[in-house]
């Protein structure tokens, strides 16, 4: 078959794999799905990778509209991701829901697993408000980054530590079974990002590539996304 390629930041991972079944029947097409960390996925894209579909920020497609990769007039937004906090399934939940609170719970917790702090939306955000609450240093030697969010949930999920925290994008933490989401950050460090979907200019299949956006931002998949963590615009 041939392939439709899809590059997308680790937020959309989901909600694609839970629709690709129904692109690939309706469409004739197989995708060829990659996800990472958005800096990460911008650096392949401008790197010359095949790519119809590109799922990131909207600031970063704001961005490749108009410096050219990005086709202008077909963005579309998928939705809202807010960035929370986890632990491993079936240990106790720690209080997040302040300041001092997330400062305790960083404290006592032998790792902190989280995304890429140079190139991923929710690693460097997280790296800011280690520095905000005054604990990056001491923290630092129990720092887990990982390439993305899903890879940071997956390791922290098989790790045997009962006493490691997680911070990283609600749809990450949702879709890797043997971690709970404990919560979105508090509303201080609150990070909610709008995820965009478009067609790259270099698109081989252009028609195809805007079916599959029109899916995924379809009302009737309006439950699945927001039961993935994206919330309506």
């Amino acid at each position: 078959m041939t392939p439709l390629h899809l590059m997308s930041g680790g937020a959309a991972q989901g909600l694609v794999r839970q629709l690709q079944a129904d692109f690939e029947t309706s469409s004739g097409l197989t995708l060829d799905a990659v996800f990472g960390a958005v800096g990460a996925m911008k650096q392949r894209l401008e790197g010359g990778a095949p790519c119809d579909v590109l799922i990131l920020t909207q600031a970063l497609i704001d961005g490749l509209v108009k410096s050219g990769p990005v086709r202008a007039g077909t963005d579309r937004k998928v939705g809202i991701v807010k960035t929370g906090v986890a632990v491993k399934a079936g240990t106790p939940w720690p209080a997040v829901d302040t300041a001092d609170n997330l400062r305790h719970a960083l404290r006592q917790a032998t790792g902190i697993y989280f995304p890429d702090p140079q190139l991923a939306t929710a690693g460097i955000h997280f790296m800011k408000v280690l520095h905000e609450l005054g604990i990056a240093a001491e923290v630092s030697e129990r720092l887990r980054p990982y390439p993305n969010g899903a890879t940071a949930m997956k390791a922290m999920a098989d790790c045997d530590d009962p006493h490691v925290v997680g911070c990283t994008q609600v749809t990450e933490i949702l879709i890797t079974n043997g971690v709970d989401l404990v919560a979105d950050l508090p509303h201080i460090f609150e990070l909610a990002t709008v995820y965009t979907a478009a067609v790259c200019s270099a698109s081989q299949h252009p028609e195809a590539a805007a079916q599959l956006i029109d899916l995924l931002i379809s009302p009737a998949h309006a439950s699945l996304r927001q039961q993935g963590g994206f919330l309506p615009l």
